[in-house]
């Protein structure tokens, strides 16, 4: 069963931020099932402090915000997961992702083609 609370990953958000406001991650954000953390914050708040941006940055913060709880042997577990099914390139950012999400029992929402891939080897709920 899909977890109720969802992670969106930065490549979402900057979709959303430049394209549309009419994807499902406006009715996810109505529902309040939306979470963040502080790898996907980072990524996307110096660009929209310097864009000025001050509304969208204070309703990324405004977001219940899950705390990392980095487990590097699981990490680099997953990275050799990883190459030896074919699945080259994967950030180390993005790995604390998935530890994340795999953890904390999230369903993750990425149009990152890593996540559809590491899909195919572990077991976690996606949205693309």
């Amino acid at each position: 069963m899909p977890s109720p609370k969802i992670l969106v990953d930065s490549s979402v958000w900057i979709d959303f931020f430049k394209y549309s406001r009419t994807s499902p991650l406006e009715a996810y954000l109505q529902e309040d099932i939306i979470v963040t953390n502080d790898i996907i914050l980072t990524e996307l708040i110096p660009k929209l402090h310097h864009e000025k941006r001050t509304e969208i940055i204070e309703g990324l913060e405004a977001l219940e915000k899950v705390k990392l709880d980095i487990d590097w042997e699981l990490i680099r577990h997953l990275q050799k997961l990883n190459l030896k099914n074919g699945i080259n390139k994967v950030g180390i950012p993005d790995l604390i992702i998935i530890n994340q999400v795999i953890e904390e029992n999230l369903t993750l929402y990425s149009k990152d083609k890593h996540f559809r891939l590491m899909q195919t080897i572990l077991k976690f709920e996606l949205i693309s």
